[in-house]
């Protein structure tokens, strides 16, 4: 059976922490068949996010134009950098109707700094989230984009209704920063749906970025979404204990420690 296409559409990160590349290796090493549409380039220390710049919009949708035969079979879609390249990505997926999109709607890079100013993070909410088949914003992304506080799980259902409501068939709102165990609130149409877990006391960058992706091989391979959403907090999880992203890395490090 070949493996499922899957594009990744996004921002660049040097270092690949998080961003484009990132997910790339993350839809690869689920088994899927990365394709990718550059929406941005930034340069970004281990700490810090320097610089920033926008994909112009006709370069965004002549990328898109460019996978039409390419049987893409779901879509991420993660840090957009203006709100031009938010709008030029929509006009894109257009050219794909009923391909499953996961939206992550990230705002700032991991430390801390902006990635979305307040027009970018207002046309992701009204021009992005609603083509959505699930977003999956975390926290703080949820309250920025719905202008309320969300800091428990009664909130976090709120907030899931709230997506649903602009227009996502699904949200699913991540509560990584809560304290106890690990919760996450699905809205998928009228029905909700909490996942829960012990937290791990570690942590590792990038797992918004690797929860999405993988959540869009997933429906790539026509699972359920409630079946992705496992899988892909089973991957999250492996990865945080482990300390590595991607299977194949955890492998090559075993190997080079053995010889």
């Amino acid at each position: 059976m070949r493996a499922p296409v899957v594009a990744t559409v996004g921002t660049t990160h040097p270092l690949a922490f998080a961003g484009l590349v990132f997910a790339a290796l993350a839809i690869a090493d689920d088994g899927a068949r990365p394709v990718c549409v550059v929406a941005g380039v930034s340069a970004q220390t281990a700490s810090h996010v320097t610089a920033l710049r926008a994909i112009d919009s006709p370069a965004i949708e002549a990328q898109f134009a460019a996978l039409l035969g390419a049987g893409v079979a779901a879509f991420h879609v993660g840090a957009l950098v203006s709100a031009e390249a938010v709008r030029a990505v929509a006009a894109g997926l257009a050219l794909f109707p009923g391909v499953p999109l996961v939206v992550d709607p990230v705002l700032a890079a991991s430390g801390g700094d902006a990635l979305a100013d307040a027009r970018t993070a207002d046309a992701l909410r009204d021009v992005l989230i609603p083509l959505a088949t699930v977003v999956t914003p975390n926290l703080a992304e949820a309250g920025a984009l719905l202008g309320r506080t969300v800091r428990d799980v009664d909130a976090m259902r709120d907030a899931a209704a709230a997506f649903v409501a602009l227009g996502a068939q699904a949200a699913l709102v991540k509560g990584g920063h809560l304290s106890g165990d690990a919760v996450d609130v699905l809205a998928h149409g009228d029905d909700f749906r909490t996942f829960a877990s012990r937290r791990i006391g570690a942590e590792l960058r990038g797992t918004g970025d690797l929860l999405a992706a993988t959540i869009a091989s997933e429906l790539a391979r026509e699972s359920d979404l409630p079946a992705a959403i496992e899988a892909a907090r089973a991957r999250v999880r492996d990865a945080i204990e482990t300390g590595e992203p991607f299977a194949g890395t955890r492998v090559a490090r075993r190997s080079a420690v053995r010889r």
